[in-house]
């Protein structure tokens, strides 16, 4: 029985440290890269200066381009994440402070995210790999129900997101393979000419007091970032159009843009401009905040 014992605490420690060699590694690989994606971009980086920086989901990737603020001397990057939900345009503003950006507005897209304070998934699994090189990142993750088995067991966090930051990934990180997220300044523009669904209902959402919301005004005022906050423009046949009436009455200070671009041809769905619908939109935003009157 003894002997059993000590072969099943032999096996037992043999996988731990196997699990704690593969952690260190994936991490390390993690930690050298600078050049796949926004998160990794920003933590691994250093000071930087910006006149512009766009935060937000899909609705700030797809929405402004950068292009179009260089061109009036504005030195602008797009962070916004497809998939992204304010619990990580908040984390990713935090980084940014914390490696001392000097940025003078950030252009925060915040409407349909307003109504839930939950992770996505997707997006909130590329700051994982950091979660032990970072305390901004340990404290944001703290109180997510699956930090403990995130924080404590090594390599759950590779395993559990294996499809996000497991060994594809890794491999593609460390081999360098490129991806186009970080091109046009971070803006993905949408060209396709096939146009996806042209309806939406948001009669279920409900706008709250959003923490991260909050979370993100507290570090703009902290640091001194000029706070630009807006809600930006969705196809004609969308119902529930109240929604965005609804967000303003809890932050009136959110610039209520969804009616800035009519026409649905410059959709490429509902909630997605294309990009020619982007550039007018942009240039709404520049004209209407930037230009000097």
């Amino acid at each position: 029985m003894t002997k059993f014992i000590t072969l099943v605490a032999k096996i037992l420690l043999t996988i731990l440290v196997l699990l704690t060699v593969l952690d260190w590694a994936y991490t390390t690989v993690y930690l050298h890269s600078s050049n796949r994606g926004k998160v990794e971009n920003v933590f691994n980086s250093k000071a930087r200066n910006y006149d512009v920086v766009i935060l937000g989901s899909s609705r700030a990737n797809n929405h402004f381009v950068p292009e179009l603020f260089e061109k009036k001397g504005l030195k602008t990057f797009n962070y916004g994440m497809s998939g992204a939900h304010l619990f990580e345009a908040s984390l990713m503003l935090k980084l940014m402070a914390e490696r001392n950006y000097k940025i003078k507005t950030v252009i925060l897209e915040a409407d349909l995210g307003l109504c839930n304070e939950k992770e996505s998934e997707m997006i909130a699994a590329k700051f994982l790999p950091y979660i032990h090189q970072s305390e901004t990142i340990k404290k944001h993750f703290s109180g997510q129900a699956d930090f403990n088995e995130l924080y404590y067991i090594p390599f759950y966090r590779y395993f559990d997101f294996d499809a996000l930051i497991g060994f594809r990934e890794m491999y593609n990180t460390a081999t360098g393979k490129p991806t186009n997220i970080l091109d046009h300044l971070g803006y993905h523009p949408l060209t396709s000419n096939k146009p996806g669904n042209m309806k939406n209902d948001l009669t279920a959402l409900k706008p709250i007091r959003n923490k991260y919301y909050e979370e993100i005004k507290q570090i703009c005022k902290q640091n001194h970032y000029n706070l630009i906050t807006v809600m930006t423009p969705m196809c004609t046949n969308v119902k529930g159009m109240d929604y965005f009436e609804k967000a303003n009455k809890i932050y009136p200070e959110i610039h209520n843009l969804e009616n800035m671009v009519q026409g649905d041809q410059y959709f490429s769905s509902c909630g997605h401009m294309n990009d020619a619908g982007a550039r007018m939109f942009t240039s709404i935003v520049i004209n209407t905040f930037f230009e000097k009157k």
